[in-house]
């Protein structure tokens, strides 16, 4: 597996134009670019200067929203986004803001990503980037610190009750929606289990909203819950946990959620 670290250029001066700043603020377009990153064997041996159109069938971790002829994306794609993310095959990714600083995007990736070809286009958003060879190997009892940016929702049920108090409409069963503010703990507690890990403390929980719309029109827009967990956890069960850390926690992956990142407690 590969981390790559890439930081990004957002500008300085509010007069001038600051492309890499309206880039980040898009989780689909921050998606997109990224996966151009990891361009099938075709693509680079016929459009090695990157000249062709983007089409996702040209990158094989966006070929699943390729579902028609025309490679045109699924109207539902921001709810269903599931291309398979193991030691084989997927990435992961995490937008780190840093005040003061440029913010750094954080790519967690099967195969060795090539992000020269990816910002051949827009060398202006990248500042520069680093890539190193990932092997995680963990022992129970580790004790760790964590980063976490989530996606806390549930899935309604026909008994749920709404913020209204009142059960559910049948028009919202099966649905999604984010879990309220005072369940945000109980949300990682509960991942934590079937993730191999017990959280030991947490320092920080932010919410906040990450927004996507993969058309120019405003009205079309839409935006998911963010939280970003930071504590520290430890390892009950190194297999499982090695999955969770490969494979992510919770929903909207596609979108910049669920890289658990750890470091040694010292």
């Amino acid at each position: 597996m590969y981390r790559s670290c890439l930081l990004i250029n957002v500008g300085t001066n509010p007069d001038r134009p600051r492309p890499g700043r309206r880039w980040l603020r898009n989780r689909y377009r921050v998606h997109q670019r990224l996966c151009m990153g990891f361009p099938s064997k075709e693509r680079t041996e016929t459009d090695a200067q990157f000249l062709k159109p983007w089409d996702p069938r040209d990158f094989p971790e966006q070929r699943h929203l390729a579902d028609k002829p025309g490679g045109e994306v699924a109207p539902d794609v921001l709810r269903q986004v599931h291309a398979q993310r193991d030691e084989r095959s997927g990435f992961l990714f995490r937008i780190d803001p840093r005040p003061g600083r440029s913010p750094v995007i954080l790519v967690q990736s099967a195969g060795k990503p090539d992000w020269d070809y990816a910002f051949h286009n827009a060398q202006h958003m990248l500042r520069c980037f680093d890539v190193r060879c990932f092997s995680p190997a963990f022992s129970p009892g580790d004790m760790l610190r964590f980063r976490l940016l989530a996606n806390p929702t549930k899935r309604l049920r026909a008994d749920s009750i709404g913020p209204n108090g009142r059960r559910v409409g049948k028009e919202w069963e099966g649905k999604r929606v984010p879990v309220s503010p005072d369940k945000l703990e109980e949300w990682l507690t509960r991942r934590a289990e079937p993730g191999g890990f017990r959280v030991q403390a947490l320092m920080s929980v932010e919410p906040g909203w990450a927004h996507m719309n993969k058309t120019r029109d405003r009205g079309k827009a839409q935006r998911l819950r963010s939280v970003r967990y930071e504590g520290v956890l430890e390892v009950a069960d190194s297999a499982r946990f090695g999955e969770a850390v490969v494979e992510g926690i919770g929903p909207a992956k596609a979108f910049g959620f669920g890289l658990l990142s750890v470091a040694p407690l010292r």
